[in-house]
């Protein structure tokens, strides 16, 4: 095997034996080959079975790109048996084979985060707290908190002493006992189920260490403690374990990662090995200074900095503009004067910011001048309502004891099961300890149900139990799926109850969608199922391919602008790195503590790491506040910036367009007037 375009120090980590390793690989520094290479090296030269090779990380898009890089190098059956696969996906393989053990059915419902809420709120209204008064999205995130950090609902203890605190430590324990009466679980149970059943289950944790010898984990600097405890108790018998990431860039706190876990790596495991990756292969040397010069600053961190063999290449751009209309315009000057001078893609070009309500002034601006441009960050797919309407009936076939999805299609479209029945329907299953499910086929024997009711419900059963059948008897998945839409009735409903053709039109056009998804799936899957493609659904994340994807929304000739979160792991030739000023980076929130204002400054070398040619960093003197004018202070994060890498200008002064790009601009704005003059 070829590891020649290695550098001494990939090499090193991609040669490493047994034993635990630490790579920490700078923004830029090639770690993807280097965890790649390792994992055909072990196969290859070390002989070491492709099934007991496990890699972890946590997008769909990093685990597609790792097993393709590794089919290159191994070919597809070399690598067939290996599991390359996100935490969750990873739990969600081994639950399927042991949740049993914990209680729960195998035929398990994985609950999206609509499902969630949807739960919290029924639980809320049923101890009386206000769900107009009370976000119920802030009691989950609590729950999800203390998932993460592997607290069980009668450990919950309140901290704070915040409202919500209180009201998580009322509904987290309904919240629990209700998902398993469902026989269902959310995205923080795949994780926190398995570390209690490797720690609770000698047997189940001795069968997973013989199966993955040999364990791998990307962006390691984002685990949280669940996480951390899950690749532990692998990783215990045999010490084989390899994570990648960089302290530097670890930016989800507020998402319960715990930076400590690469910082004391070897807390756990002394024998480790530490490599370092400093060389970078994507920046020019002045934005790599400029990086190294803001992060040096943090004192929680693991010393390094990053080079590049390609040279100093331009300053980093200061621009100080007025207000944030100013901001936006002379942002767009700049993209204009470059596109025309490195003949470059509007692709070419990111704007960056802390906070999405940044966007706004820019797409003002980018639809003013007609410049094409997408916006990551919006709705997903799956997450629209007609799409999960659809998704809730199939969800409802594989598991009837799905409460929450039961109850979303009980009466959509509407079939006569109003609140009024469904209310006495769901007291009929709480006196009597029974499954709403059980309760809808005993119905007709119910004496507060009236005749019509009883014999809709009837109807809803048996046409749930034919396509239950239907699903489960042949492998007509798509064409059964559309069947099941048309005698519903669900495109006529979106026609019925949606005033604007054109949106129900495009509603019409989502949930058709569902269908065209599965036909993907049955494409890709080599053993598909009903339940296959609903766990498949689940597990999407952001950088899924398909309609109005991040990744698909990337491969236009149009300029991006997104969040620093959402760049992390991306790279642009140009790019804009906007509002920087206090109180956004840093955010006012992070303000008062230390180690928030660490993660801001992280988040600001993630932003200034992701240029590959070149920086422009901008900021206003004022902006809008409630309607006022307000005087704006430059961000701290500048003046940690050596000055001789700065080159600062005022937006009153842009630098001068091109003759020919004058030229074309004049002719454009000639030809709008005439078109709005008309013949």
């Amino acid at each position: 095997m070829d590891l020649s375009l290695l550098n001494p120090q990939q090499l090193e980590a991609a040669r490493h034996g047994e034993g635990p390793l630490l790579i920490l690989a700078g923004a830029g520094s090639g770690k993807t080959r280097v965890i790649t290479c390792r994992i055909a090296h072990l196969s290859a030269e070390r002989g070491v079975a492709p099934h007991n090779i496990l890699a972890v990380t946590f997008t769909n898009k990093a685990a597609r790109e790792m097993r393709e890089r590794v089919e290159e190098m191994l070919g597809r059956k070399g690598c067939k048996a290996m599991v390359i696969a996100t935490f969750h996906s990873l739990c969600v393989r081994i639950l399927r084979e042991d949740i049993e053990a914990l209680g729960y059915k195998k035929n398990f419902s994985i609950y999206s985060t609509a499902d969630q809420v949807r739960l919290v709120k029924d639980l809320m209204q049923q101890v009386d707290i206000d769900g107009r008064k009370f976000d119920a999205e802030r009691v989950l995130y609590a729950i999800s908190d203390a998932k993460n950090r592997l607290v069980p609902p009668e450990k919950f203890a309140v901290k704070y002493h915040d409202d919500y605190e209180y009201m998580a430590a009322e509904i987290y324990p309904r919240y629990q006992k209700s998902l398993k009466a469902f026989n269902a679980v959310d995205f923080d149970d795949l994780i926190m189920l398995v570390a209690r059943l490797l720690r609770e289950y000698p047997a189940v944790l001795e069968k997973y260490r013989e199966r993955f010898r040999y364990i791998l984990v990307d962006e390691y600097q984002d685990t949280n403690a669940a996480q951390y405890l899950l690749l532990k108790l692998l990783a215990g018998g045999h010490h084989n374990l390899c994570v990648v990431g960089d302290d530097d860039q670890s930016i989800y706190g507020w998402r319960g990662a715990d930076l400590g876990n690469i910082l004391e790596f070897e807390r756990d495991f002394p024998a480790a090995r530490v490599v370092k990756l400093e060389q970078n292969y994507r920046s020019t040397g002045n934005i790599l200074a400029a990086a190294n010069s803001v992060i040096k600053n943090n004192t929680k961190r693991r010393e390094k900095a990053l080079w590049t063999s390609d040279g100093a290449g331009p300053k980093v751009d200061y621009l100080l503009c007025e207000d944030e209309e100013d901001e936006a315009r002379a942002v767009m000057e700049r993209i204009h004067g470059e596109r025309f001078r490195q003949e470059l893609s509007y692709s070419d070009f990111a704007i960056l910011y802390r906070t999405n309500v940044q966007s706004r002034s820019f797409e003002e601006q980018l639809r003013y001048e007609n410049i094409p441009y997408v916006l990551i960050g919006g709705q997903q797919f799956f997450d629209r309502k007609e799409v999960k309407d659809c998704i809730a009936y199939l969800k409802v076939l594989v598991n009837p004891r799905d409460e929450v999805n039961l109850l979303r299609i009980l009466n959509y479209p509407k079939r006569g099961i109003g609140e009024t029945t469904a209310d006495r329907l769901i007291r009929h299953s709480a006196k009597h300890s029974l499954p709403l499910w059980q309760v809808l086929k005993e119905a007709a024997g119910l004496e507060d149900l009236g005749e019509k009711a009883q014999e809709s419900i009837a109807g809803f059963v048996t046409l749930m139990e034919r396509y239950r059948q239907r699903f489960n008897r042949h492998g007509l998945m798509v064409e059964t799926l559309r069947e099941l839409v048309a005698e519903l009735r669900l495109e006529q409903e979106i026609y019925r109850t949606v005033d604007d053709p054109k949106k129900a039109r495009r509603r019409v056009e989502n949930m058709e969608e569902v269908a065209n998804a599965m036909a993907s799936y049955l494409e890709r899957d080599e053993s598909p199922s009903l339940p296959g493609f609903l766990e498949k659904v689940s597990l999407l994340d952001d950088d899924r391919p398909g309609r109005d994807s991040k990744e698909r929304k990337l491969q236009r000739d149009a300029v991006v602008l997104m969040s620093i979160h959402s760049s992390k792991g991306l790279e642009f030739p140009q790019v804009f790195l906007v509002g920087m000023e206090e109180e956004f980076l840093p955010h006012k929130k992070t303000l008062t503590e230390t180690f928030n204002l660490d993660e801001e400054r992280r988040l600001c070398y993630v932003g200034i790491t992701r240029a590959r040619r070149n920086l422009v960093l901008t900021g206003a003197r004022r902006r809008k506040k409630y309607g006022e004018m307000q005087p704006r202070v430059p961000s701290r994060f500048l003046d940690e910036i050596p000055t001789e890498l700065l080159n600062s200008c005022r937006s009153e002064q842009p630098p001068e367009l091109p003759a020919e790009e004058k030229e074309q601009r004049a002719s454009k704005a000639f030809a709008n007037i005439m078109d709005i003059l008309g013949d």
